[in-house]
């Protein structure tokens, strides 16, 4: 969750540290900080509470000097946040400096015996006691940094993505890692280091993603070495990354959510080109035709996820039973990996995060795949570990996501799903060949549909200013229309701190109508679709109790536009299509908002964009 940086070369570091942390600060914004060593050969460490321009104000006429160093933005696990706590960690004698992204499980025992032998810490955080290790390790025994590094490692149980600077040695960074992100970017007599590419792309495309265990001595006119813990060599498997910078960059929206809320049609086209062809009548995923005796005979599908990824996976189960035939369960990876799963190699896992990082998730899929498990990934970060951990899949392809609530990743990962789904039941001959045609035509005009659908923005941003009174919200929804609402809901608590809930609508009757009154606006998703009537029935009864109703309906309703208090219209669209059209609205919604009460949209307090830590 935190993001790390590092860069070594013939260049002035700081600044490319800079624009590194501010790229990564969608992982973690609690704090930032930096390490250098000084043209002086001096190991300079600066850091500051808040982000990265706090850090940037403090450094400010002191020495930044140096072509070596190592950066860090933190999201708080041990320790709160405070310039104390923030990263990079000196080493008792100040000759090292480590940052560090992951959880140290057990460095209560380990900070308990380095203080039995007189050191002394000055933060909270496990990360001092990963640093004080090293140190300790490296001084009893006389050894050189990668050595210390390798014997303390073997000592600790967690997570841990690190890289460490030693003062005596301004050519080199070691850099390792376990469970927790970690790039190493390959330049012209360069080096850059980063918990994922985005920071990198624009100085070089050539990347090696480091593995579980694996750790990179990066020394300066060397070639990269990789080696494990116990000091056998790797050769490294150098990839090429593509992204656009523009991807990085806010292009005159005010947010990141908004931009990527709006990029959304062409997020769609691109998520479905090479897959739908041309005249909209087929779909072809090559994980399929690849794969297609083992997606065929599974005789279960289970889906692994958390969040938002959680919500697609919902609507990926309701697809895939309706179209497939095959039973799916929809789990939550945190609960999934510790609760002694039923799981077998007639299973298909079906794992989703945007990141390809999420800590839980990955537990999940290396807990099914003991069990003999097939996996298939729904990622959209090209080279993530969830790829590289599964037996196939589809990525996304929506491009970087920079703003901490999801938007375009949530109806890309659905799109994949819808196009999964179909490709299934074709093989499978579960869906006629009329029903397929059509639902192939309606997908590949969703695109189009989504542009109507983002032309309410001004409407939308004007009615939104009435709800900033709101203490609570309901969001309801039926059938493909109920994940809809729990992620609408989602969106609106992650960035306006407004306490929300997402209920299947006839489950109102159970609990939540006693919270309905005057004060309580009540959004409903409410298309006309084969349970429209239902719908309806549901609103009457939030109206019988004085509750406000946004609804979202079809273009053209006359009957629902009379009863609610505020109607948004969509374009028509097939029921299992719905929730391509009816999210885009709720995430304007929750968007506008949230600026109004003057939230920070993209980086919501105690959020982080990738959870790489339990």
């Amino acid at each position: 969750m935190c993001g790390i940086v590092g860069y070594i070369g013939k260049k002035s570091a700081y600044p490319i540290l800079i624009k590194g942390l501010k790229r990564l600060e969608y992982r973690g914004y609690d704090s930032a900080g930096v390490a250098l060593i000084s043209e002086q050969q001096q190991l300079n460490v600066y850091k500051a509470k808040g982000k990265v321009s706090e850090l940037e104000d403090f450094v400010e006429n002191k020495d930044i000097s140096g072509n070596i160093g190592i950066a860090h933005t933190r999201w708080a696990t041990h320790g709160e946040p405070c310039s104390a706590n923030a990263h990079p960690h000196y080493s008792s004698s100040e000759t090292l400096a480590l940052i560090h992204n992951g959880i140290i499980e057990n460095y209560a025992v380990l900070k308990e015996k380095l203080q039995a032998k007189g050191y002394e810490f000055k933060s909270s955080t496990d990360t001092e006691v990963l640093v004080q290790l090293i140190e300790y390790i490296k001084v009893t025994n006389n050894l050189d940094l990668l050595s210390a590094v390798q014997l303390a490692l073997n000592e600790v149980i967690g997570a841990y993505a690190i890289a460490v600077l030693e003062k005596d040695h301004p050519d080199e960074i070691i850099a390792a890692r376990k469970s927790s992100p970690l790039v190493v970017g390959i330049g012209e007599d360069e080096f850059f280091l980063a918990s994922d590419a985005t920071p990198i792309v624009e100085y070089t495309d050539k990347v090696v993603y480091l593995e579980d265990g694996e750790i990179a001595v990066i020394h300066r006119g060397k070639d990269l070495k990789v080696v494990n813990l116990n000091n056998v060599e790797s050769t490294p498997e150098v990839k090429q990354v593509v992204m656009n910078i523009g991807q990085l960059e806010k292009g005159g929206y005010p947010h990141f959510m908004l931009k990527e809320i709006m990029e959304q049609p062409d997020c769609i086209y691109d998520c479905m080109r090479g897959r739908i062809n041309v005249d909209a009548n087929n779909v072809v995923l090559s994980a399929v035709i690849d794969y297609k005796e083992k997606l065929l005979n599974a005789k279960r599908f289970v889906i692994v996820a958390c969040g938002t990824s959680w919500h697609a996976g919902l609507i990926g189960k309701h697809l895939i039973e309706s179209f497939c035939r095959i039973p799916v369960e929809v789990e939550y990876a945190s609960e999934f990996r510790y609760r002694d799963p039923v799981i077998d190699e007639t299973d298909v896992v079906i794992a989703i995060s945007q990141s390809g990082e999420t800590a839980d998730t990955l537990a999940a899929v290396e807990l099914a795949k003991s069990r003999g498990a097939f996996i298939y990934g729904i990622c959209n970060s090209v080279g993530s570990s969830i790829p590289r951990a599964t037996h196939t899949g589809s990525y996304i392809h929506v491009g970087p996501e920079i703003g901490v609530a999801s938007t375009k990743a949530f109806t890309g990962q659905v799109t994949v799903f819808t196009m999964l789904a179909l490709t299934l039941a074709k093989e499978k001959k579960t869906i006629s060949e009329d029903e397929y045609l059509k639902i192939v035509k309606e997908l590949s005009h969703i695109p189009e549909k989504m542009k109507e659908v983002l032309k309410l923005n001004d409407g939308i941003a004007e009615l939104s200013k009435i709800f900033t009174y709101a203490h609570n919200f309901i969001y309801l929804g039926r059938g493909y229309s109920y994940p809809v609402a729990l992620e609408g809901a989602l969106k609106l608590k992650e960035i306006s701190y407004i306490h929300a809930e997402g209920y299947p609508a006839a489950e109102m009757k159970h609990g939540p109508i006693a919270l309905i009154d005057a004060e309580m606006p009540v959004v409903v998703i409410a298309t006309q679709n084969g349970l429209y009537e239902k719908v309806l029935s549901n609103i009457q009864e939030i109206k019988a109790r004085k509750g406000k109703v946004i609804a979202i309906v079809t273009e053209g309703d006359e009957i629902i536009s009379k009863i609610a208090d505020i109607c948004i219209e969509v374009p028509a669209s097939m029921e299992c299509l719905d929730p391509l059209i009816a999210t885009v609205p709720l995430q304007l919604l929750s968007y506008h908002v949230a600026v109004c009460k003057g939230m920070d949209v993209d980086q919501p307090r105690n959020l982080a964009k990738s959870v790489t830590v339990e």
